[in-house]
């Protein structure tokens, strides 16, 4: 991306000397007090423009450092709507719209792109773009499966790029527990709990007609195959039934979607961003429940009889020493912490690592919810220690050609 807007620039300083007739600089191209120029604006597409990807979309455009170019969804309706949204925002009609992400993917124009598809196309869809020379924003849960996470996470780093999650929720709801416990006032922290659900179930809804304006293979991906229902692919937040993110073929339900935020929140809060549990305690007692221990012995609960969701337990009456809270890079929250470490190349708040040891929680105890039974995590390995049954569950099939 560097290379790429270097040689923009290049183009500009020799332009004058090679072109013989007037060379018109639109005001639009040199910038101006909110509009960056050209050369320096990050050029964006976006992939999967519902419900949160409208907002991403929102959030991207109306900055000043970006130049938004394309978009791409397997509904027409939603594909038009955003195509219009960009262009009447630009007072053009050069959004391009796209209903495959990989034609997006393969313009070298596009410097970066955020996701916000059904969960289970993430990993695909960031793995690709980083394959493409694109950062990525995607939205959370940023994955399906326990074995994407690695797998993501080598992308960004083998190919270099920026890959940010998507939960403004981790710093900006929850300020107040991370400057408790990162301020010393609870002294040592012991344990957080967290409480959300539900898991995700399967989905028997009748078949219905295709309506015409959904790619639904498409839209399917690396799901099973399944009838058409407009209540499976619904993008509403609901995760209790009658939406994607109730269902197993595309989430993992209330328990990442949501999980997302409140183990964000909590990870972020007793400092264990960078580490996995390594200890997955499945308990009954008192109702079910399950208990995340780190190595470092901090302890996350899930539902524990009695706790509130993020209550923390610490040691009043000791002393721990305060630190500084981590804060978002550049301006407008975590869209502009994503957009500064583009032109930077550092690390996001929500740098993709930080995201797959979240979500990792979530998985981790879903996993011992459906065996009802504890089990141990190697995360240097990425595998339960000596669990055949366990492991079978870090992953799901992929309908070809859909693999990773």
């Amino acid at each position: 991306m560097g290379n790429y807007r270097s040689s923009r620039r290049d183009f500009i300083k020799t332009a004058g000397a090679t072109i013989a007739a007037p060379y018109i600089i639109t005001s639009n191209a040199l910038g101006n007090d909110t509009v960056a120029p050209a050369s320096d604006r990050i050029v964006m597409g976006g992939i999967g423009i519902g419900n949160m990807g409208r907002g991403d979309q929102g959030a991207f455009l109306g900055r000043g450092d970006v130049q938004y170019v394309a978009v791409c969804d397997v509904r027409t309706g939603a594909r038009n709507e955003s195509k219009g949204k960009v262009d009447g925002h630009y007072k053009n009609t050069d959004c391009k719209a796209y209903n495959d992400f990989r034609e997006l993917l393969a313009r070298t124009d596009i410097d970066a792109v955020h996701v916000a598809t059904p969960d289970h196309w993430h990993a695909i869809m960031v793995i690709e773009a980083c394959r493409s020379g694109k950062d990525v924003y995607c939205q959370k849960p940023e994955t399906r499966t326990l074995r994407e996470g690695p797998l993501m996470i080598n992308a960004a780093r083998r190919y270099g790029r920026v890959v940010s999650g998507g939960s403004q929720r981790v710093l900006e709801d929850y300020r107040g527990i991370v400057n408790q416990c990162w301020g010393g006032e609870l002294g040592p922290v012991k344990s957080i709990n967290v409480n959300v659900g539900p898991l995700s179930q399967l989905c028997n809804l009748p078949e219905e007609a295709t309506p015409p304006d959904i790619d639904w293979d498409l839209w399917l991906g690396p799901a099973p195959w399944a009838p058409y229902n407009g209540n499976r692919c619904s993008g509403n937040f609901s995760t209790n039934g009658n939406s994607w993110r109730s269902y197993v073929d595309y989430s993992g339900g209330g328990m990442t979607d949501w999980g997302a935020h409140h183990f964000g929140g909590a990870t972020f809060a007793v400092d264990v961003r960078e580490l996995q549990p390594t200890d997955v305690v499945y308990s009954e007692e008192g109702g079910v429940w399950v208990s995340l221990k780190y190595p470092n012995g901090i302890e996350i609960t899930h539902n524990k009889p009695g706790m509130q969701n993020l209550q923390v337990v610490g040691t009043p009456g000791e002393k721990r020493e305060s630190k500084p809270v981590p804060a978002y890079k550049g301006q407008g929250g975590i869209y502009g912490d994503f957009i500064d470490c583009v032109k930077t190349r550092e690390k996001p708040f929500r740098d993709i690592e930080f995201g797959v040891n979240t979500i990792a929680v979530s998985h981790l105890a879903a996993i011992a919810y459906e065996l009802k039974r504890s089990c141990k995590w190697d995360s240097v390995k990425q595998a339960f220690v000596g669990d055949e049954e366990a492991n079978r569950l870090c992953d799901r099939v992929r309908r070809e050609p859909w693999q990773l």
